[in-house]
């Protein structure tokens, strides 16, 4: 008896000291992150008052040499500047949620040239923080490493490009009649921001992969997306109503080719330009974009990202929100008048229904569905004659130019017309580069990659799509995790059907230019979000294997 007593006195005096360790540790804990907030409290009041003062000197001056327009952008932008590159992953943050809002908030405040590119005031101080991260902890900057090499060999493709027929046009302009004159141009400058348009998002692979550090922030970010896509698709229901019921005018009332032409002097209070002739059949809308086709192409990949919370998030709640998402793209794809979006929502939707096996889960598809069909056939029945219209429009329009008969009419016309096996100069066929710059039109993408860089160029950007397409998929089929690997398969199909599509050129504008690069990233990010649930599964198991490496 007297063993026994001493014995539970020891286990007990041992409790009692492994609950005051404990009470000490988490005291500790406490402090030292109490240490830690006041400490970025400090570093965030020094930042903003250095920032301050140097925007607000900055202002001044600007404000009394070019005005209030041009005061403002730049005050904003050495704030935000300054703060994304402090704080990288909220700047990216803040940059996927300004991507499909920057159109209404560009003309907003004033449509200034600056406030086009205001978007990378958050992604390339974050890029340079997160870079510098990366090489204090010896994190690999480029990711997955099996499109390194195809990624060199690009980046040497277009540097040679760059040197060669830019430096060449730059430093030895070809020769114009003793009449004519010779036109201002900086190809130089054309080249740099042809190259920042045609490879700048590629590192946005890295910044999703290091951005998400666990499930939950996994989680927010798929949830904002569908956020994002449900409130631009209100807006742009509501600029439909607008325009259908007369408060916003369009391009009503004009003569000949007006009514035919997107023009911002027809812009209704979201987006920017659009054309909106409903006597002539023609129906052009932005929604909260710039220009009207690139509303077609957020609607399109829009398509994937609803699909995929929809279908796979471990939510209930969530996967309807993203299932309303979904209705509300379809509902648009039809209102917008978009040719483009009209066809390939639905075909989008329903590869993915094959190739990610949601088909076949009876369970969550069957009411899925059937919710959608009857949502959708009542949004038919009710409108029989936008229905009707729009498809109308696609088959004549189909009629008229067959897609493919176009795309090979362009890889023709500009295989002809390219200077050599380096291309005719990047920038040459990028719209916004035009500034630097006389620039051609190519309506579709690869022509227009290999107008631009030439056929080596082309091959050598084809082998890094493929290698980042080939990889995709070996990820999401190492995936074991149900939701995470259906996800993952929304994406890769994403991937794979931007990496080939040639019709126009989506993956160089915005949103699929941010959107193909970023949500790799997601994808390669899936695995080590698997392991780390396996690891909180099992405590064990966690202490004896690495944490993910985050920023």
């Amino acid at each position: 008896m007297p063993k026994s007593k001493s014995k539970s006195q020891q286990s007990k005096k041992s409790k009692q000291q492994a609950k005051k360790e404990t009470s000490t540790l988490s005291l500790k804990e406490q402090l030292a992150q109490k240490r830690k907030v006041a400490q970025g409290r400090k570093e965030l009041i020094s930042l903003l008052t250095t920032a301050g003062f140097v925007a607000f000197f900055i202002g001044i001056l600007l404000f009394f040499v070019a005005g209030i327009k041009a005061a403002v952008p730049a005050v904003l932008g050495i704030l935000i500047i300054s703060l994304s590159y402090k704080y990288p992953r909220q700047a990216l943050y803040a940059f996927i949620i300004y991507v499909p809002l920057g159109g209404t908030i560009t003309y907003y405040l004033g449509n200034s040239p600056i406030l086009q590119l205001a978007k990378d005031a958050f992604y390339v101080p974050a890029l340079i923080g997160l870079w510098q991260t990366c090489r204090k902890q010896g994190l690999p900057i480029i990711i997955p490493q099996g499109i390194k090499i195809p990624l060199y060999i690009v980046l040497g493709c277009s540097v040679l490009t760059l040197l060669f027929i830019n430096g060449g046009q730059q430093f030895n302009p070809p020769s114009v009649g003793l009449l004519k004159q010779a036109p201002q141009e900086i190809p130089l400058g054309m080249g740099i921001l042809g190259l920042k348009v045609f490879l700048g998002y590629v590192p946005l692979i890295t910044c999703a992969y290091y951005m998400i550090r666990d499930k939950r922030d996994f989680l927010l970010l798929s949830r904002l997306q569908i956020v994002l896509t449900l409130i631009c698709c209100v807006l742009g229901f509501i600029q439909y109503l607008l325009l259908l019921t007369g408060a916003c005018q369009g391009t009503r009332g004009l003569e000949g080719d007006a009514l035919f032409r997107a023009t911002l002097e027809a812009r209704c209070y979201f987006g920017g330009a659009l054309v909106y002739s409903p006597d002539e059949g023609v129906i052009r809308l932005p929604g909260t974009f710039v220009a009207p086709w690139q509303w077609a192409w957020f609607l399109i990949a829009s398509t994937f990202f609803t699909f995929a919370t929809g279908f796979t998030d471990p939510s209930p709640i969530w996967r309807l929100v993203g299932l309303g998402s979904l209705v509300t793209v379809f509902i648009n794809a039809v209102i917008s008048g978009q040719r483009i979006a009209l066809a390939l929502v639905p075909i989008c939707f329903g590869i993915l229904l094959l190739l990610t096996g949601q088909l076949g889960n009876l369970k969550r598809f069957i009411p899925i569905g059937i919710g959608l069909a009857i949502v959708l056939g009542i949004a038919m029945v009710t409108n029989p004659a936008v229905v009707q219209e729009r498809t109308d429009s696609f088959t004549s329009r189909w009629n008229a130019s067959p897609p493919q008969d176009f795309i090979v009419q362009q890889f023709q016309e500009n295989w002809k017309n390219v200077d050599g096996p380096l291309g005719s100069g990047l920038g040459r066929a990028t719209n916004s580069a035009r500034v630097m710059g006389e620039t051609k039109l190519v309506e579709t993408y690869y022509p227009k990659v290999l107008y631009e860089v030439g056929i080596l160029g082309v091959l050598a950007f084809l082998g890094l799509v493929t290698s980042l397409t080939i990889i995709g998929f070996k990820t999401y089929r190492s995936i074991k995790n149900r939701n995470f690997r259906s996800y993952g398969a929304a994406l890769w199909v994403f991937i794979l059907f931007i990496s080939y599509n040639t019709y126009y050129y989506p993956l160089d504008v915005d949103p699929v230019a941010v959107y193909y690069w970023f949500f790799a990233g997601v994808l390669f990010k899936l695995p080590e979000l698997e392991k780390q649930d396996k690891e909180e599964a099992n405590p064990q198991q966690k202490n004896k294997k690495k944490r993910i490496k985050t920023i």
